[in-house]
């Protein structure tokens, strides 16, 4: 994708989200903005997952635009991305075999980027999907972080 597609998704996002709005509204509105500005454009789902209280799975947060498995279990790419800190993309889940999490057998690539706290912890992670193999680069996860960071900047 584009980097300048995020940097528009990212624009938007700082000037509309209210200064007040909880993580719940901010995530909603991140998930509509990706999906409005990528649905069409090879991505298949956007999400947010969450830990479990015990934070031993990912729970399913605000999502577009089907229903997606949860919890998940940390083994996945969603929950490695939650335990490393960092964003990963899958050029081909096929690839990563058992350690993958099918909740859409049609997806062939993905993007997971966590969302850290001030401090470095993290308290979710932004998931992307699509049909088609290799359709992540690491230039995806970089303009998903600069959405992130406009939408969870604090006031």
């Amino acid at each position: 994708m584009d980097p300048a597609v995020y940097a528009e998704i990212a624009a938007r996002l700082a000037g509309s989200i209210p200064a007040r709005a909880s993580r719940e509204e901010r995530m909603r509105a991140v998930v509509e903005a990706l999906w409005e500005s990528l649905g069409g454009a090879g991505v298949s789902w956007v999400g947010f997952y969450l830990p479990s209280p015990d934070a031993a799975s990912l729970l399913l947060g605000p999502r577009r635009d089907k229903p997606a498995c949860s919890p998940i279990g940390m083994y996945g790419v969603c929950g490695r991305s939650f335990r490393e800190r960092r964003p990963l993309v899958v050029s081909d889940v096929r690839d990563l075999g058992p350690a993958y999490i099918a909740c859409d057998p049609a997806d062939r690539s993905e993007v997971a980027v966590p969302v850290l706290e001030a401090g470095g912890s993290c308290w979710a992670v932004l998931d992307l999907d699509s049909h088609r193999a290799g359709f992540f680069r690491p230039e995806d996860a970089q303009g998903l972080e600069r959405v992130l960071a406009a939408a969870f900047a604090s006031p």
